[in-house]
């Protein structure tokens, strides 16, 4: 049985992962790009999540997540495709590097869920944990994660005090099922070559040393 769980929950993280890779890996990231605007714009606004902006004067970092899907019966997964920034010396924001999110979740769960997801990292140790390990949220890169938002399972894992403070908003769908924490955060190692060039790594653009014109809306919407 748990053979059986496991399968389904690797071929579903597959399944959702791959949604997008009919486009070429450069199209993939320009749209995430104006999707993480657009997420941001919009949150900025939303009367429960505007709050997030509070902290971006001493974040770190920020993950945007513009379209985590979820879904599950008895097992689940979730995966998406976002983007990180990162504090430069100067106090302003790096060009993003890409990333994608998957977990896996077991027990009783229901549904499907749209949701969209802005990780405030509020220290250089869990960002610094979330780019050399690329492991899980949580325990595992020695960071807490505390959820503030809209739905079920934002309202109930509120936590100010943790070092990653995500911010999520359903887009659409309902699921009952795990938290962010455990979820598994991985460098799109084509999507930064593609943007930035051939050998682009997360460290040479996050120090600023790497830039694209086409992150400029982007940056627009986290200096707005």
């Amino acid at each position: 049985m748990r053979r059986l769980i496991a399968a389904f929950t690797a071929t579903l993280l597959i399944a959702v992962g791959a949604c997008t890779t009919s486009e070429p890996p450069a199209l993939i990231a320009k749209h995430l790009i104006d999707q993480a605007a657009q997420t941001l714009e919009r949150f900025r606004v939303h009367k429960d999540l505007k709050n997030y902006v509070q902290h971006l004067p001493t974040a770190r970092g920020l993950v945007i997540l513009p379209q985590v899907v979820k879904a599950g019966l008895f097992a689940g997964g979730e995966a998406g495709n976002g983007v990180l920034v990162a504090r430069t010396p100067g106090g302003g924001w790096s060009n993003p590097t890409f990333h994608t999110f998957g977990a896996a979740s077991f027990g009783l769960q229901v549904g499907v869920q749209d949701t969209a997801v802005v990780l405030v990292v509020r220290s250089d140790g869990a960002l610094q944990s979330i780019l050399k390990h690329q492991g899980k949220l949580g325990a595992d890169i020695g960071a807490s994660v505390g959820v503030v938002g809209v739905g079920f399972e934002a309202s109930t894992t509120t936590n100010v005090g943790a070092d990653v403070l995500a911010f999520a908003n359903t887009n659409m769908g309902a699921f009952l099922g795990s938290s962010l924490e455990g979820g598994v955060l991985a460098v799109r190692r084509d999507l930064n070559e593609a943007f930035y060039g051939a050998g682009a790594k997360p460290a040479a653009i996050l120090s600023g040393k790497l830039v694209n014109p086409a992150s400029r809306r982007l940056l627009d919407a986290l200096g707005s």
